[in-house]
């Protein structure tokens, strides 16, 4: 191939990385605009991320500060239940869920004179309504109408000297990504115990939480226990919900790195293709390079109304019936033979990658190393002059005398 012919090459290619550029960046943009209105809509619904603090109790004495003492449950037996429901608005599913939730409090009046405690139990701020909702204290339902301030139920109950009295609360609702159960900072906390259910098995615990101290795994997830017999300081509990695959993100992604791809396709074809015999004009690597194009503009938007995976598939074959069908109708079979499995490697392969955290790089880095050592063995031999040389014009010839 001709100098002139590799810098119109390049050219092309610079050109179509260009409007890769520009389509990645029309992806995203789209995607944040509708993203930001589906989000605020799923939470106006299913509610944001949910956090359960720890409820407490005080009465009053002027021998604490502020004329109030503090008192910790002295027993807690908490069940929390999650269920996954995604929910897909557009190109991006959110991870919103059900949770229901059960516990059993016990307070103890430390004093030796019987002292009226008042029991606060804060709701879940920010939940979309709390179904099912149940309190009791000391066995008697109480109104939950009344008595709420801050989004804190208050209720006293007289407690003899030394004695205890049980606090129920139970109620269903649901929230975005995680859910959380806080402890005050520095408090003691004895007699703990919060068993977590989930119905799937892809576990993860937000920044900030403590590791259960026990786990089984279910035929539908886990059986996740923390127990606090007696600790200052406890860690806080919580849950993430499942990843799930966003293809608006995933596509445009793809769009910013598919320069890369094309470029090790158009090397592999280019040196390949020179050695069988078969030259390429600038031209048709226009093509090309607009073959490889139609994939990723066919996946971003086929993206809106069908499923990924399918997206992806059906760009992929219109992608490698146009590139490789392509390149068969210009050099034949010889030419064919390299651009298909180049084509499947670099473009399909590659850009599948995308779907699975951590393994764009390597994938990159494996293509690279690979595709380097294929050409090395097939160019230890060549002459580089010949190949790059122009060819020299004729001599003109010498007329004859007659």
């Amino acid at each position: 191939m001709k100098p002139l012919h590799l810098l119109t090459t390049a050219a092309i290619l610079a050109g179509t990385a260009l409007a890769w550029f520009i389509l990645g960046a029309a992806i995203g943009k789209r995607n944040h605009d509708f993203g930001r209105s589906t989000t605020d809509d799923v939470s106006h619904v299913w509610g944001p991320s949910l956090v359960q603090r720890h409820p407490s109790a005080f009465f009053l004495t002027p021998n604490a500060v502020g004329g109030r003492a503090a008192v910790q449950p002295s027993e807690s037996s908490v069940h929390v239940d999650l269920g996954f429901e995604p929910k897909k608005r557009g190109l991006l599913q959110h991870r919103t869920y059900q949770v229901r939730y059960a516990a059993d409090y016990v307070f103890t009046n430390p004093t030796r004179i019987p002292q009226t405690l008042y029991l606060n139990f804060p709701l879940p701020a920010a939940a979309q309504g709390l179904h099912e909702f149940s309190l009791s204290v000391d066995g008697e339902s109480a109104d939950t109408v009344s008595g709420i301030s801050s989004g804190v139920i208050t209720r006293s109950v007289e407690v003899p000297a030394g004695e205890t009295v049980p606090l129920h609360v139970s109620y269903l609702t649901r929230g975005t990504d995680d859910w959380r159960y806080e402890f005050p900072d520095a408090s003691r906390i004895s007699g703990f115990d919060l068993t977590m259910s989930t119905d799937f098995s892809e576990i993860d615990f937000p920044v900030g939480t403590g590791s259960p101290t026990d786990r089984q795994q279910t035929p539908d997830g886990w059986r996740l226990d923390w127990s606090y017999p007696d600790v200052i300081g406890a860690h806080h509990i919580g849950m993430s919900m499942p990843k799930l695959l966003n293809a608006g993100p995933v596509a445009a992604r793809i769009a910013f790195f598919a320069p890369v791809s094309l470029l090790f396709f158009v090397t592999v074809v280019l040196l390949i293709g020179g050695l069988r015999g078969v030259p390429l004009h600038p031209m048709h690597m226009f093509f090309v390079s607009a073959g490889f194009f139609a994939f990723h503009l066919l996946f971003a938007y086929l993206v809106d109304l069908l499923p990924a995976a399918a997206s992806f598939l059906i760009a992929a074959l219109v992608s490698v019936a146009l590139v490789s069908g392509y390149l068969r109708a210009v050099g034949g079979r010889k030419l064919f033979r390299v651009a298909l499995p180049a084509q499947t490697a670099y473009m399909v392969l590659f850009s599948a990658s995308f779907f699975f955290d951590g393994l764009t790089g390597i994938t990159i880095a494996i293509g690279a190393v690979v595709t380097l050592g294929i050409l090395m063995i097939l160019t230890a031999r060549v002459d580089w002059k010949t190949i790059f040389a122009s060819k020299a014009a004729p001599p003109p010839a010498i007329p004859s005398r007659t």
